[in-house]
């Protein structure tokens, strides 16, 4: 059996992965969630920390909402706005 192997370039790459997402999400009806749990938002972030996570509410970082006083619900939006801040361009 013979395997062929083929390369893209990262921009390529990503634009390909996009087009798929979009199909699978429009072929299988999948909606993201505006609102997301702590543990959710936490993976999203890639921290383990809930004490960073009330950093993060009290420095007004992200939108959250609080359901009870230890339930919050946090905005998808906004997490990535605070992950594209975070950004740094590299040379």
């Amino acid at each position: 059996m013979k395997m062929e192997m083929i390369c893209l370039e990262d921009e390529a790459f990503y634009a390909l992965l996009d087009k798929v997402m979009a199909y699978v999400k429009a072929e299988f009806n999948i909606k993201e969630d505006k609102y997301i749990s702590s543990i959710e938002a936490m993976k999203m972030l890639r921290i383990k920390s809930k004490n960073t996570m009330q950093k993060y509410r009290d420095e007004g970082l992200i939108r959250y909402y609080e359901l009870s006083a230890r339930n919050f619900l946090y905005d998808v939006d906004s997490i990535r706005e605070f992950l594209e801040k975070k950004s740094r361009d590299t040379f």
